[in-house]
């Protein structure tokens, strides 16, 4: 049976088809459907793990145990758990073990462009990179048994164009091959030195295997048009290519990307006058190319960054320019904004009446470095924002007055503890804000260690924010409501100024939870209101101005009331309908 699925989906489909049973992975944009995908399959066991580290730990040793075993992480995510992939390509697998990475081309949701390939080969691990939903389900089936026929993990590679678009994928039935035997193996899995030097031997050689594999692989395919132009494209570039270019050209798919074929890529190239390597971010498959002597063209002719179109391949290969419908329609711009309401909003109002120089974090209150608010002044990786205010009040202990650290319950909790404990150790005077919006917000609403609820909302511990600060050796925490503005400049100034470290915990709900219940809209009083513009400076999308006096959006409104708190005239009043 056919069906149009998300390639995330597909991907989820695939792994349940093939008899998952164990899954782990922190959320990350673009990839997080996938796991979601697979929480709703009962025959699987699936959780959020605090970080990506675990997540790859707790699959491997599934693996080790006998059952075939997933993880999945964005981009940025593969570098969190880096450290156990590289040993991981060393012990190898028992049963079957697939690691979905989700690159994000063009920056869409993420801090840099990251090219996951690199990992694959500085790993040594095998890659496989779908190009539609139907080979995302059938290459994540492939996976595990290329998986489990070379002893090694395999990595599936998506991009957000991949990940995020839908296709057909064909349906078939699950299949659970069951527990393997789990065989004590101490030169296998115990990875010392003496045991190491052995087993390098033996990714070196997997290597060799597979590079000889990918020669004849039906997932390298090649396709002969017009051979006056020759395309090696994998992933999404491909289907632009074929869109872009049709019968104009001739094809090599490939849908391994590590190890690359050679003799595969030297007939193809010989065949065709003129080859293309069409790839985004990396120069990873021509490098490939030319090392091995083969002539091809790339990135002198396509761009390092951001993702590539039909348009842009049609007008660099054929010279021809793609036709552009344009409208009359003055469609105004919509910057990214903190949601109205967001408890976030009145916290960072209240840090830039204090004039603090704030060390950001990995989360929607990113968006607190955005105007009228303006108050985050770094943002490096999930976890740097504690660690780097630590460095920075290290670096100049003047510091320790006039900054703070922000960061997420659910970011504190995948990277911040150990930045905290840091703090704690080598005792700074730092004040990091912890802002609890009770969820994992900026992925879309996943569960994490502080919410009390599994991946699939059933109840379980709830780590406590405070006693975790308590336990590293943080005596002063502090919880504020960021709707209060008062409370929090108040709290937040006497820790700042106090010669020890602190934490202020920040918590309200995320607005847009759904048990969340709000206060009706508020309204603004046009004979009151002056046009001062006060509740301007607070970013809320609400909040706009109309004939020189400020309007409330009542279908946007949530009733919090932080507007209110600013308005020295009390033009703002409660009870819209």
């Amino acid at each position: 049976m056919k069906k149009l699925m998300l390639g995330n989906e597909a991907v989820a489909r695939g792994l349940y088809e093939a008899g998952l049973r164990v899954a782990s992975s922190y959320p990350g944009t673009p990839s997080t459907e996938i796991t979601e995908c697979v929480a709703k399959y009962d025959e699987i066991y699936s959780e959020w793990a605090p970080n990506e580290k675990v997540a790859m730990e707790t699959a491997i040793g599934a693996s080790i145990a006998g059952a075939r075993s997933f993880c999945a992480m964005k981009h940025v995510g593969l570098n969190v758990a880096a450290d156990p992939l590289f040993t991981v390509s060393y012990t190898g697998v028992n049963a079957g073990m697939v690691i979905a990475v989700a690159d994000d081309p063009g920056m869409h949701s993420s801090q840099n462009e990251q090219d996951s390939r690199h990992y694959a080969k500085a790993s040594k691990i095998m890659m496989l990179e779908p190009s539609d939903s139907g080979e995302c389900l059938s290459f994540a089936k492939k996976a595990f048994e290329l998986s489990e026929k070379f002893d090694t993990p395999v990595i599936l590679r998506l991009t957000t164009r991949i990940a995020h678009s839908r296709s057909e994928a064909e349906i078939s039935d699950r299949v659970d091959n069951g527990l393997k035997e789990c065989v004590k193996d101490p030169q296998k899995y115990v990875m010392m030195p003496a045991m190491a030097i052995k087993r390098h031997i033996v990714v070196e050689q997997r290597i060799k295997d597979q590079t000889e594999w990918a020669e004849t692989t039906d997932l390298n395919t090649v396709e002969y048009n017009d051979k006056k132009i020759g395309v090696i494209a994998s992933g999404i570039c491909y289907c632009y290519a074929k869109e872009a270019l049709g019968k104009n050209a001739s094809y090599l798919k490939l849908g391994c990307v590590y190890p690359l074929p050679v003799q595969k890529i030297k007939d193809f190239v010989s065949n065709c006058e003129t080859v293309y390597v069409l790839e985004e971010l990396d120069p990873f498959i021509e490098e490939h190319c030319r090392i091995n002597g083969i002539n091809v063209i790339g990135k002198e002719k396509f761009t390092l960054l951001g993702e590539y179109s039909q348009g842009l391949i049609r007008k660099v290969i054929l010279g021809k320019d793609v036709e552009n419908v344009k409208t009359d329609l003055e469609i105004p711009g919509r910057p990214p904004v903190l949601c109205a309401g967001c408890p976030h909003r009145g916290l960072y109002y209240a840090l830039k009446k204090l004039k603090v120089a704030v060390s950001g974090d990995i989360g929607c209150y990113t968006l607190g470095a955005l105007q009228p608010l303006g108050m985050v002044d770094t943002c490096v990786c999930m976890g740097a924002s504690v660690s780097g205010l630590h460095g920075r009040n290290k670096a100049n202990p003047e510091n320790e007055t006039k900054s703070v650290a922000v960061i997420g319950d659910s970011t504190f909790m995948h990277s911040g503890v150990t930045g905290l404990i840091d703090i704690a150790y080598n005792q700074s005077n730092s004040t990091v804000i912890i802002l609890d919006n009770s969820i994992t917000g900026m992925t879309g609403h996943q569960d994490n260690p502080t919410t009390g609820k599994t991946i699939k909302g059933d109840p379980t511990t709830a780590v406590s924010l405070e006693k975790l600060c308590n336990a590293v050796g943080i005596d002063r925490v502090r919880v504020v409501d960021p709707y209060n503005l008062k409370e929090c400049e108040d709290v937040i100034r006497e820790e700042i100024n106090t010669p020890e470290p602190s934490v202020v915990i920040s918590r309200r709900p995320c607005a847009l939870l759904k048990y969340v219940k709000h206060n009706p809209p508020l309204k603004v009083n046009a004979d009151k209101c002056t046009g001062c513009k006060m509740c301007m400076k607070i970013g809320c999308p609400a909040i706009s101005i109309k004939d020189k006096k400020s309007v409330i959006d009542f279908t946007q409104c949530v009733g919090c009331g932080v507007c209110t708190q600013m308005c020295k005239f009390g033009a703002i009043e409660g009870g819209a309908k």
